[in-house]
């Protein structure tokens, strides 16, 4: 199964990396709705489309304002937009207010349940857990018979999700500072190089993605990698449209 990279970075595009935006496009389930969700409508591969919703901060949101019109095309028959009560009453309270975007798509707006369950196709099973943010934030795993993947961004490294993403084959976390930064981490409910790297290691992760960098330092490396890898040796620093096998 695929997964594509659309919006790598955090806070704002920049000439490298849109903000955050995940897609699975034979399954039509996306991570975020970022910058770089203009990218799903040629990607997407089903004519349904399910968006999971970590926050409501609008680099992670603005996105599902771009996809007005393939649904008044036509191009997908049914688009469901997942988070939490608190989330999906900001997007739709602020984003979509009418003095900003006039006029509102036919979306779904679906509160996660409490079961903290989905199902999903492909006999898979979707779970998430409310992690340490400013404003709040949510990580989410995905778990099929064979495989898993985990979506952690917006909160501080070490957190309190190290069981939640045990033994999980892709761990896609975010990594938006430096280690000589770790003080802005703090503050700003990010994480740091070190501290992701040790997460992967405890959590017995098989390989690591880093995504939702500093889009101040679009350079190959802004994280320090080596570093990193010292610690973890399967990690990347995702790119905008990299596609990798789950």
């Amino acid at each position: 199964m695929q997964l594509t990279f659309l919006g790598t970075g955090g806070y704002h595009p920049n000439e490298r990396r849109h903000t955050a935006s995940l897609l699975l496009p034979d399954i039509g389930i996306a991570l975020d709705a970022g910058t770089g969700f203009f990218r799903v409508q040629e990607r997407l591969k089903t004519d349904t489309l399910d968006v999971f919703l970590t926050h409501a901060h609008l680099d992670h949101v603005c996105g599902l304002t771009f996809f007005l019109v393939p649904v008044l095309r036509g191009d997908v028959s049914q688009v469901r937009v997942h988070g939490t009560k608190k989330t999906l009453a900001a997007v739709r309270t602020h984003l979509f207010a009418e003095a900003l975007f006039p006029v509102e798509p036919p979306f779904e707006w679906c509160e996660l349940p409490a079961t903290s369950e989905i199902e999903i196709s492909h006999g898979g099973k979707l779970t998430w857990i409310g992690l340490e943010h400013p404003g709040g934030s949510v990580g989410y795993r995905i778990d099929w018979p064979d495989r898993s993947l985990a979506y952690i961004t917006d909160t501080t490294a070490p957190g309190n999700y190290l069981a939640f993403i045990r033994n999980v084959d892709v761990l896609i976390h975010e990594c938006y500072f430096p280690d000589d930064m770790q003080d802005w981490a703090q503050k700003t409910g990010h994480s740091s190089a070190t501290a992701v790297a040790k997460v992967a290691q405890a959590a017995g992760a098989k390989r690591l993605y880093l995504v939702h960098t500093d889009p101040q330092h679009p350079e190959d490396d802004p994280i320090e990698l080596d570093s990193i890898r010292r610690i973890f040796p399967a990690t990347e620093l995702a790119e905008d449209l990299q596609h990798i096998e789950i």
